[in-house]
């Protein structure tokens, strides 16, 4: 896989070069609430840039229909990454129409340009791989050379990312570099002892990490909703908590592994309970009640984990020397069941352990609950691609950067 760094050897000067980015931040109306992926790749479209390389920016955000869809745009996030570059960037109200063609035709050398949203284009997902390549041609026309950024795309087969490379000459960017680099520690020769800690809502989205980390962790710790999963399969009661029963065989079948390969399965002990889901916009008190695992009455929600539980995972991360963290333990958009999620992130930073934050809401959390960036080893900007990563598949988007 050819680095920037050697494209930047070979010159760049006067090229046009396509930098399939991830810009997909999450919005509110026009506001960026996040823009963790934006400065993250900004690093990469800068050095281009300085290079004196016609930098042209592609992205996706959200999942519209392939069609415009103004709620969608990509403006906003152009606008950020012209604010992070300390440089005017012009912005194509297209993808491969009129506007784009203009927009990259029209760049000097050292400009950057943002198209719109690669996904108003139906080509760009298509399953089609006629009408997929169709549109990486039409791609392709705007463009020297290619430089593959967007991490948390790569595991897509999508037009931008895996068809639009075979199209040109490509390298990875700086992002996609330090991201495989920081994957191959938690999956070769992994500094021991290694824990995972995996959180978030359904178990089945975890399924094949798990069973891909029972060959490869020591220790994992589970909580956020998946957990009441688990704590179903060992005959608790949940009450009214998320529940995926058809998951428990599954579960069961991997505690059974677990125990038979030495591997620690740590589970909720408390958890903080209430009669209903929380109002995320309002935020007010719900005043939830901490009760044991084994007595969680019927009617209620378990929606956080309980202080003995924030207890006992500190204690299970103190002593490792590699950690991944994968989903939050709790709602923690609400203040009332966000201290699950604050002890997993105070305990990794506390910790001399090289520290993994696996993207997606763990990473939102991480920023909305004021923790410093810079206290983490690594912070993903791919959820789902650092999943897959680690549950040994190939991904699409990294192979198609491979010579």
């Amino acid at each position: 896989m050819k680095t920037i760094d050697e494209l930047l050897d070979e010159g760049v000067a006067g090229k046009r070069v396509f930098v399939r980015a991830d810009l997909n931040v999450p919005l509110n109306g026009t506001t960026i609430t996040d823009d963790g992926r934006i400065r993250a790749v900004q690093p990469t479209v800068a050095r281009l840039a300085e290079a004196g390389a016609r930098v042209i920016v592609a992205s996706h955000l959200g999942r519209p229909k392939g069609a415009p869809d103004p709620a969608f745009s990509l403006a906003p996030a152009a606008a950020r990454l012209g604010e992070l570059l300390g440089a005017d960037v012009a912005f194509a109200t297209d993808t491969v129409g009129d506007s784009a063609k203009a927009v990259a035709g029209a760049l000097k050398d050292g400009q950057v340009a943002v198209l719109e949203n690669l996904r108003f284009n139906p080509g760009e997902t298509s399953k089609d791989d006629a009408e997929r390549g169709a549109f990486a041609d039409r791609l392709a026309e705007l463009a020297d050379l290619y430089v593959g950024d967007g991490f948390g795309a790569v595991h897509r087969k999508h037009a931008s990312v895996y068809d639009l490379p075979a199209r040109l000459p490509h390298a990875a960017g700086g992002l996609i570099a330090t991201e495989v680099g920081v994957l191959k520690k938690l999956t070769e020769d992994v500094a021991r002892p290694y824990a995972v800690v995996l959180g978030g809502a359904k178990v089945s989205d975890k399924l094949g990490v798990i069973d891909h980390l029972l060959e490869k962790a020591d220790r994992i710790l589970i909580g956020g909703g998946m957990a009441y999963t688990f704590l179903k399969a060992q005959g608790h009661e949940v009450g009214a908590s998320l529940l995926q029963e058809d998951q428990i065989p599954a579960v069961q079948e991997y505690l059974k592994r677990a125990d038979e390969r030495g591997v620690e399965f740590v589970l909720p002990v408390d958890v903080l309970v209430a009669p209903s889901f929380p109002d995320l916009k309002a935020k007010a008190a719900t005043n939830p009640t901490t009760v044991p695992v084994d007595a969680i009455p019927s009617d209620q929600i378990g929606l956080d984990s309980g202080p003995e539980t924030n207890r006992l995972y500190a204690s299970k991360l103190a002593d490792a020397t590699t950690v991944f963290w994968n989903g939050p333990m709790g709602v923690f958009e609400h203040p009332d069941y966000a201290e699950g999620t604050r002890a997993v992130a105070q305990a990794l930073i506390d910790s001399d352990a090289f520290t993994v934050v696996g993207g997606g809401d763990s990473a939102a959390a991480v920023r909305i609950l004021g923790f410093d960036e810079n206290a983490f080893g690594h912070i993903s900007t791919g959820g789902g691609a650092s999943l897959e990563y680690l549950e040994g598949k190939t991904l699409p988007g990294l192979a198609a950067l491979e010579d």
